[in-house]
C-alpha cells in the first residue's frame, strides 16, 4: 500500500527504517531499510537518533529523527509505516516538537477482523506457525488503541486503500494550518499599504 501511493505521489518521500532483521529476497540496504548490526543499532539508540524504536518478534526496528526532520524541514510530506508502539512514541515525541505536531496525521489501518488478518499473514507466507500466533496475539492487543489516531481505515483492497489514503493526504493538505493561500502575499501588500 505504502509503494502504491508513494508511486501515485512522487512528491512524498519514505522514511527508510532501520532494522536488524536480515534481509528479505531482493530487499537493498539504504533503499528498504537501513539493516544494522544490534551493536550498531543500540549505540544509535544510546545517542538520540532515533524518533521511535521498538523490539518486534526478537528484531529491532526504529526510525532515525534524522529521516523525517530532515524531509520535513525542507517542506516534503513524510510517509511512515509504523505499528502501534511506533506511533504512540512518534505522538510522544510530536508533543514536544512544534514542528512534528503540526506535521503529523496518524492512520490507523486494519483488516475487518483477525481472521482476515490471519488469511492475509499465512498467505504472505514470511512467518513460521509460532510468529504467526504472536502476531495474531499482538494484534488483539494493538486493535484496542485505534481511537488514538486520526483516522481508521478498515483495508479492503490495496487499491481502495490507497484511494482512501489519497483523501485522507488531499484533506490534510488543505488543512488551513497547513496551507498558504497563493493571494495572501497580495492581501498583506495591500493591508501594507493601507496602513503607510
Amino acid at each position: 500500500m505504502c509503494q502504491s501511493l508513494l508511486a501515485a505521489h512522487p512528491e512524498l518521500a519514505r522514511a527508510i527504517t532501520c532494522t536488524t532483521r536480515p534481509p528479505r529476497a531482493g530487499e537493498r540496504d539504504g533503499l528498504d531499510y537501513h539493516f544494522l548490526s544490534e551493536t550498531e543499532f543500540v549505540r544509535r539508540v544510546e545517542s538520540g537518533e532515533f524518533l521511535e524504536h521498538a523490539l518486534v518478534y526478537g528484531r529491532r526496528y526504529g526510525t532515525l529523527r534524522s529521516e523525517v526532520m530532515g524531509r520535513l524541514s525542507c517542506g516534503q510530506d513524510v510517509l511512515l509505516n509504523v505499528d502501534v508502539q511506533g506511533a504512540r512514541s512518534i505522538r510522544a515525541a510530536a508533543a514536544m516538537d512544534a514542528a512534528l505536531k503540526r506535521a503529523l496525521v496518524t492512520v490507523f489501518l486494519t483488516p475487518a477482523s483477525l481472521t482476515v488478518l490471519e488469511q492475509r499473514l499465512r498467505r504472505r507466507g514470511t512467518e513460521d506457525g509460532e510468529i504467526l500466533r504472536r502476531r495474531l496475539d499482538s494484534a488483539r492487543q494493538e486493535i484496542a488503541e485505534w481511537r488514538a489516531f486520526d483516522y481508521l481505515l478498515i483495508s479492503e483492497s490495496v487499491g481502495d486503500d490507497v484511494r482512501r489514503l489519497e483523501t485522507i493526504l488531499e484533506a490534510e493538505r488543505m488543512r488551513q494550518t497547513r496551507s498558504r493561500p497563493p493571494w495572501l502575499h497580495e492581501v498583506s501588500a495591500n493591508v501594507a499599504g493601507t496602513n503607510s
